[in-house]
């Protein structure tokens, strides 16, 4: 895997026993917040990144067969872990991480609790797609899943699909994938 340029970084680390305290402690608008602030400097890096590794100059020209696997080589190298990308219907995209650095499967939390990782992925998305979109964890290892997924769609389809998990749909019945 190659190395991310630290002179185009604006990237610090953090551990994800200090994002599970932040979790406990100021909690899910305020990680949410801080994570979308976190998309711009992460997008920065990964458009930095990839002429070295996929051979492109701009992330708009990386094939979208390619996509997940190139995210998923960026994200690893970050410290959160691997991804995979697949359609969740017509409307979104789902994003799934079998071991993801927010993640904390001890915590048997009662919601999906990524907080971080939505706001960063919503920016992130966002600026790779040239458009507004929006990110909802629906599964989460903290409470007890076995995995993270976040779909990433419209503002409004994602409010729309909220909407109807909150009446007791599931999800993947609203997005006609399941």
């Amino acid at each position: 895997m190659t190395n991310i340029p630290l002179s185009a970084s604006s990237l610090v680390a953090v551990s994800p026993r200090a994002l599970h305290a932040l979790r406990d402690r100021v909690g899910a608008q305020a990680l949410q917040e801080a994570g979308y602030a976190s998309g711009e400097a992460t997008f920065a890096a990964f458009a930095a990144w990839l002429p070295q590794v996929a051979g492109v100059e701009h992330p708009g020209d990386l094939a979208a067969p390619r996509l997940a696997e190139v995210l998923s080589q960026f994200f690893t190298l970050l410290g959160w872990g691997a991804i995979r990308m697949t359609p969740a219907g017509e409307a979104a995209v789902a994003v799934d991480a079998d071991q993801w650095a927010e993640a904390a499967p001890e915590a048997r939390l009662q919601y999906p609790s990524c907080f971080f990782t939505s706001g960063m992925l919503a920016d992130f998305m966002g600026r790779m797609a040239n458009a507004s979109l929006a990110v909802m964890e629906v599964e989460c290892r903290s409470r007890g899943d076995a995995r993270c997924r976040w779909l990433v769609g419209a503002p409004g389809t994602l409010t729309a699909i909220y909407d109807h998990m909150m009446q007791g749909a599931d999800y993947l019945a609203v997005l006609g994938a399941g």
